[in-house]
């Protein structure tokens, strides 16, 4: 089973080795890596040229946002499934492609996704907050739920039957893609309760409150476009079940500083581990 795993990057030269560094250490060995540059001007297009070793395709030329980019790579891609790293993210461990294979091979399913953690992007090896999913089911978008995007990956045949991402969603175009797939076509998803992907915080919808506030219109259209019920209510719903991520900033600044390791064992939750202690848990 090929993975096609898509990056997209504009002037990413301090995060892009460490994202591609978590590529090339991953356990599975049947990867296409697809590299989408925006036309960098700093150091980024070195970096990806000294790794085209391992890169499958690149490109880099402007384009109109970063899902349109995505959507570039989306095009090039063959593997049989599909997911998004975005350039300042790495996964988890190495061996979280593997365990993202197995799962779909063991379950037969259309979408696999997992859990996330948020690490400071002056200090990553400081955690913020852990996002914990949980499994699925279709009506947890009547709630405003979503799969953590960055941990979301997808049959490609299905891509080519029910589209690309919608590039005019701006911030809301992954929840619109997620719930297009998931609630509108009833596509199967299976929860992997693996910390998959450590994501820097400031993504385009959530550096702020009051700027996700501001994308609450956009996800109310993406509601609607994909036929949820109540999509006003949901909408009011989506941003409030994240006010806890904000009110907290106090303990994510006090988020213990956690040892690197190869597979970075700081992630797993088994009993007794001191590593998560008071951070806070999203569901």
């Amino acid at each position: 089973m090929k993975v096609s795993i898509i990056t997209v990057c504009l002037n990413s030269e301090k995060t892009l080795p460490d994202c591609i560094q978590s590529v090339r250490n991953q356990t599975y060995q049947d990867i296409e890596y697809i590299l989408v540059d925006g036309r960098s001007s700093d150091a980024t297009i070195s970096i990806i040229n000294k790794n085209l070793d391992f890169i499958s395709h690149f490109i880099s030329e402007p384009d109109r946002g970063m899902y349109d980019a995505i959507n570039k790579g989306l095009k090039l891609a063959s593997g049989d499934i599909v997911g998004i790293l975005n350039s300042d993210d790495v996964f988890a461990g190495n061996d979280a492609v593997e365990k993202i294979v197995r799962c779909f091979k063991e379950h037969g399913t259309d979408a696999v996704y997992g859990d996330l953690v948020y690490t400071d992007a002056a200090t990553p090896d400081k955690i913020v907050r852990y996002r914990k999913s949980k499994p699925y089911k279709r009506a947890h978008f009547l709630w405003g739920w979503m799969p953590a995007h960055p941990t979301f990956y997808i049959r490609r045949d299905l891509i080519m039957k029910y589209g690309y991402y919608e590039n005019h969603f701006y911030t809301a175009a992954d929840y619109e893609f997620m719930a297009r797939y998931l609630f509108k076509h009833k596509c199967s998803a299976t929860y992997l309760e693996e910390i998959l992907v450590n994501m820097h915080t400031g993504g385009l919808s959530n550096g702020n409150l009051k700027r996700r506030l501001r994308a609450n219109r956009r996800d109310y259209l993406a509601m609607k476009k994909n036929k949820i019920p109540f999509a006003f209510i949901v909408s009011i719903l989506k941003p409030l079940s994240k006010l806890h991520q904000y009110k907290n900033s106090l303990l994510a600044q006090a988020s213990r500083t956690l040892t690197r390791k190869p597979a970075i064992k700081y992630l797993e939750l088994e009993q007794g581990s001191r590593r998560l202690e008071n951070v806070e848990v999203l569901t």
